[in-house]
């Protein structure tokens, strides 16, 4: 049976789970709250560079993406980031709705998929 390796596991969710050289991370939200579009973006791509990194991987590495806006109408100044960060030639499957987020406050949330 393949193992299942989990960081940061609690009762309701794992920060990231890996099986099989694949990589699921959580939605990742921000935890400066005051911060605008941009500055929330630059966290959360931050803390998922970090999360991939524990397991062995990184962002030229991602499959799938699924990002949620509080607004959809700073998904402008969200791609701005998003753009900047992800490596020439690796985007990936991406999908980007607005929600309303579990804070009002939060205006970004991301959920990657990678493989090692």
């Amino acid at each position: 049976m393949s193992k299942i390796h989990r960081t940061g596991a609690n009762d309701i969710l794992s920060q990231a789970v890996e099986y099989h050289g694949f990589v699921f991370l959580q939605g990742v939200v921000p935890k400066n709250l005051t911060q605008d579009i941009k500055g929330q973006t630059e966290e959360v791509l931050a803390e998922i560079d970090r999360l991939l990194e524990v397991h062995g991987t990184d962002k030229t590495r991602l499959l799938q993406a699924i990002i949620w806006l509080s607004d959809i109408g700073n998904r402008n100044a969200m791609n701005a980031v998003w753009s900047a960060w992800l490596p020439k030639g690796a985007a990936p499957a991406r999908a980007c709705v607005e929600a309303k987020l579990a804070d009002p406050r939060i205006l970004v949330e991301i959920m990657v998929t990678a493989c090692r």
